[in-house]
């Protein structure tokens, strides 16, 4: 826990100091190595390691962007965004005990690995559609349609994957779970804005809301039905 606290100090700092967003990072992703082979798996069950793990994806996905951009604002964004997930990580509750036998999977833990790497590149198409709307530079738009176009394959795939492990663990595809209808819910908005692209009118600001919005769904998919609905993805 002490790695991860200042994993969330460096964060911290690298609003005003760069260089100190890597460094957390690292701080980051030693404390997940650690806590994999403390708990003897991937550590993906939970809040406390599933916000862990989403944090340090935000964070290593910005690097290739910054190193295109090299705008300040960008990297500030993004040490805001993890600091305020590492600090979530922090008070969340940890899931130290061994996983049940519907969890030891490969398929469950590809899914969780490839669903959480596809959040943060959304996470981070919406902070390059705020800077968009804010500076109206047609970098950070085509950025924002790559972050998008790759979350969108990754979190399809993801969406294959779960299917295979809800067949092995339940012995169906579908079960009707609010998890999975808000995940069905954010893989459709998501090809509606790649869809919308196509389309010269939803050039430029609508893409860029609709950037934004997908982050709150993301938010919500996550968070929101874990912690405010029963489900078989529930904390």
């Amino acid at each position: 826990m002490l790695i991860l606290m200042l994993s969330f100090a460096f964060y911290l700092f690298a609003t005003w100091k760069r260089h100190f967003l890597y460094i957390g990072l690292i701080f980051q992703i030693a404390y997940l190595i650690m806590r994999g082979f403390q708990l003897e798996r991937l550590p993906l069950v939970g809040p406390h390691d599933t916000i862990t793990f989403f944090s340090a994806s935000v964070v290593a996905f910005s690097i290739p962007f910054n190193v295109v951009l090299k705008r300040h604002q960008f990297q500030g964004i993004i040490a805001v965004m993890g600091s305020v997930f590492t600090a979530f990580a922090l008070v969340s509750k940890q899931h130290n005990a061994p996983l049940p036998p519907v969890l030891r999977t490969l398929w469950f833990e590809s899914h969780v690995v490839l669903a959480f790497l596809s959040y943060a590149l959304f996470g981070i198409a919406a902070v390059l559609s705020v800077l968009f709307l804010k500076e109206r530079d047609n970098s950070f738009d085509g950025l924002q349609y790559r972050a998008v176009l790759m979350g969108y394959c990754l979190f399809s795939i993801s969406m294959i994957f779960g299917g295979i492990w809800a067949y092995l663990a339940w012995g169906t595809y579908w079960l009707w779970t609010p998890k999975e209808l808000w995940t069905t819910i954010l893989w459709l908005f998501y090809s509606l804005y790649l869809h919308a692209r196509l389309r010269q009118w939803w050039m430029g600001k609508p893409m860029a809301v609709l950037g934004i919005v997908g982050f709150v769904v993301v938010l919500f998919t996550y968070l929101g039905v874990s912690l405010l609905m029963k489900s078989s993805h529930s904390f």
